[in-house]
């Protein structure tokens, strides 16, 4: 009897929560591989289990024919009977094989099927533990790197932190403690295959969840985020009661709360914007710390125009256009800077354009369409250049040349005007 396997099976079952059929089964498959290895495929073979005695039995299978000519499969009637004195011909007689080296084969057999049931069953309990925490933040120490990313421990089972999925210029060493998101979990055969961010939008959110109360349990809900990972982002906000300040929440006593989230994403920059269901307060809110001074709205084409004074175009566009591009990308909006000199003037162009265009009955996107943004870019056309202008004819050109140097002459005239201050020291002493 071998009842030492049996015991074996039994514990295994029981230590590591292995279902005890399945493992029988699977050893029943490892040995009938191993047998059929040695003596042949063509074999038609039983394994067993047999409960009793804790043994592996192999019967082997052969049709009872008049002549042999495949050994393996077939047995001579006269042989047959005498296994068995009612054998007749085609009938199927088994016998017990045994097999040279079964014990040891078994116990190989065994011994690998375990250890292959035990990591499967862990990788299992693994995925089930790891595929309902995306959206978690977990943390781990660097282990390897390599060509996917860096390989992090998180005790039990690795993530990986994929190369685009880092903050750029962001350096770890094997051996350090690094933090991200749960942004996916596949199931593959080497194991599950958890996957972490740093630089995406949705990790930042976290961060904020972790350490504002008020996002956590809602007050303070969190409405966009853009990020240029590593280097700035913008965090929009909205408070659910007129007695929690959003930005104050966010922000936490000295900067407490938000020192935090930028030390653990390497010093980011990170600008608390109030959101707003007005589109024109909310590109201001967004384009801070520079001051606005006008808004113009094109819903159709989802555009801004913002007017900045003067001094405020270099903190509105930011540095590398960082700060333009954060804010555009949370509002979801095109947004174009202008000075205010800049400004008015391209709107007092807009305004001679249409006056030019109305004269000569043409379209004034004709202009735009074919390039001209000024009178001045089209008073130095050739006249094959004018024609060229969708709405141009023979019939209207003279219209447009005429229109053309009245407007000039008049803007020119207004520009050589002196300004009048509206009132002087002389004047109040009067």
């Amino acid at each position: 009897m071998n009842l030492d396997l049996k015991k074996a099976i039994d514990q295994i079952s029981k230590d590591k929560g292995i279902d005890r059929e399945m493992l029988i089964d699977t050893l029943e498959e490892a040995i009938r591989a191993s047998v059929a290895k040695k003596y042949g495929d063509k074999m038609d073979m039983e394994v067993t289990f047999n409960e009793t005695t804790g043994d592996i039995e192999v019967y082997q299978f052969k049709i009872v024919v008049d002549e042999v000519f495949d050994p393996d499969t077939e047995i001579l009637k006269e042989n047959a009977l005498k296994h068995d004195p009612n054998v007749e011909l085609d009938d199927e007689i088994g016998f017990r094989l045994h097999v040279e080296d079964l014990g040891r084969i078994a116990a190989q057999s065994a011994k690998q099927v375990i250890i292959q049931r035990m990591r499967d069953a862990e990788q299992e309990i693994i995925y089930e533990e790891y595929k309902n925490r995306k959206g978690e933040i977990v943390s781990g120490i660097i282990q390897r790197r390599d060509r996917a990313g860096w390989i992090i421990n998180l005790g039990r089972t690795e993530a990986l932190l994929p190369k685009d999925k880092q903050i750029p210029r962001e350096r770890f060493r094997q051996g350090d403690r690094v933090e991200g998101l749960i942004t996916e979990v596949r199931k593959e055969g080497r194991g599950p295959q958890i996957i972490i961010t740093r630089s995406d939008p949705e990790y930042m959110i976290a961060l904020f969840r972790r350490e504002v109360p008020e996002v956590a349990d809602g007050t303070v809900n969190i409405m966009g985020v853009a990020r240029d990972p590593g280097l700035r982002a913008k965090v929009t906000v909205l408070s659910q009661d007129s007695n929690v300040d959003p930005v104050g929440a966010c922000v936490g006593i000295r900067g407490s709360r938000i020192h935090n989230i930028v030390q653990e994403l390497s010093g980011e920059r990170i600008d608390i914007v109030l959101w707003s269901p007005d589109i024109a307060t909310y590109a201001a809110n967004a384009l801070s710390p520079a001051r606005v001074s006008k808004i113009a709205i094109d819903d159709d084409e989802k555009s801004l125009e913002v007017m900045v004074p003067d001094d405020q175009l270099t903190p509105a566009i930011g540095k590398k256009g960082q700060n333009v591009k954060l804010a555009a990308k949370l509002l979801g909006w095109k947004i174009d800077i202008f000075t205010a000199s800049r400004f008015n003037a391209l709107h007092k162009n807009r305004q001679l354009l249409e006056q030019l265009a109305s004269a000569a009955q043409i379209a004034v996107s004709d202009f735009a369409e074919a390039g001209f943004d000024s009178l001045e870019a089209l008073a130095a056309c050739s006249p094959e250049q004018l024609y060229d202008i969708q709405g141009v004819s023979e019939e209207n050109i003279g219209a447009l040349r005429g229109a053309l140097n009245l407007l000039l002459n008049q803007s020119k005239a207004e520009s050589e005007e002196p300004e009048h201050p509206e009132s002087t020291d002389a004047e109040e002493q009067a």
